[in-house]
């Protein structure tokens, strides 16, 4: 058997969000046993994934019936993201897991964090002088704190926070007068500056994922919001509507909210 070498890009991870469909009437055809050997194959994948280098895998039972069943998959190499992918829709034998909808994306660092050459003029214009250990001092903790968030951006560990919602976006860009792509770099910069402030108020609240899918997918981006508490993602949505950046660019398309739980959990309220 031929060897198929890895995927590996040279920055970020691939990530797969995958909502699935439970076939109830396939699954009552099935014996008790090949019902047990489903689960048991499925379990076992999911076990297997997490213990797999450079692999994460969330596990959520899907509110509203778009969905029943979701998986977050994050893989470093692509061809295992694929691969898996395959065996997770096959988990449970042909025809019980029918895709509901699916969105491929990269982790990646947004392009409008400021910069080193930035932060240093910010210094100067403070009063900092270069050179002082004042000055020193802070570009240091502050190279520590981008290289913390960079490292978060690009190979998240994400935690098994109980709510999850999921949706696609974009940026307008054929509108006359609301074309992102037409703005110049430091005027996006800026907007983006206060969406980011937004963001931010929530911090503690919200864990928030952007992937960027452009050239990979329908939409540009897609976003993952992680929450102790539904209302905050109900919040946090909310208030960004009323943020420059998505009142006059911002484009999103359906939402997907599960609950982050154990594979055991979601057989018992998937699989009756």
């Amino acid at each position: 058997m031929t060897e198929i070498p890895k995927l590996i890009s040279a920055e970020g991870w691939h990530v797969l969000h995958l909502f699935y469909k439970v076939e109830h009437g396939q699954w009552a055809m099935l014996s008790d046993e090949e019902k047990f050997n489903a689960r048991t194959r499925l379990a076992d994948l999911i076990e297997e994934i997490r213990t797999t280098d450079g692999a994460q895998i969330l596990t959520f039972s899907m509110v509203s019936p778009k969905a029943d069943v979701g998986f977050m998959l994050l893989c470093a190499d692509l061809q295992l993201a694929n691969a898996l992918e395959k065996k997770l829709t096959l988990s449970l034998g042909p025809d019980i897991l029918t895709p509901a909808y699916s969105f491929y994306s990269m982790t990646e660092a947004s392009e409008y964090t400021t910069s080193e050459e930035d932060y240093i003029a910010e210094l100067k214009a403070s009063g900092t002088a270069e050179g002082t250990p004042e000055f020193d001092k802070t570009l240091a903790e502050w190279r520590e704190r981008m290289a913390h968030y960079k490292k978060h951006r690009l190979y998240p560990v994400l935690p098994p926070w109980e709510a999850m919602c999921f949706y696609p976006m974009a940026k307008r860009r054929g509108a006359a007068g609301q074309n992102w792509y037409g703005l110049p770099f430091e005027q996006r910069k800026k907007l983006m500056g206060g969406h980011a402030k937004v963001g931010r108020k929530w911090s503690g609240k919200i864990l928030q994922l952007i992937t960027g899918s452009t050239g990979l997918d329908d939409w540009e981006w897609g976003v993952t919001l992680l929450a102790h508490d539904p209302l905050d993602l109900k919040g946090i949505v909310y208030e960004m509507r009323f943020d420059e950046v998505t009142v006059q660019y911002g484009e999103f398309g359906e939402f997907y909210v599960g609950l982050q739980l154990p594979i055991e959990e979601i057989f018992r309220r998937n699989l009756l």
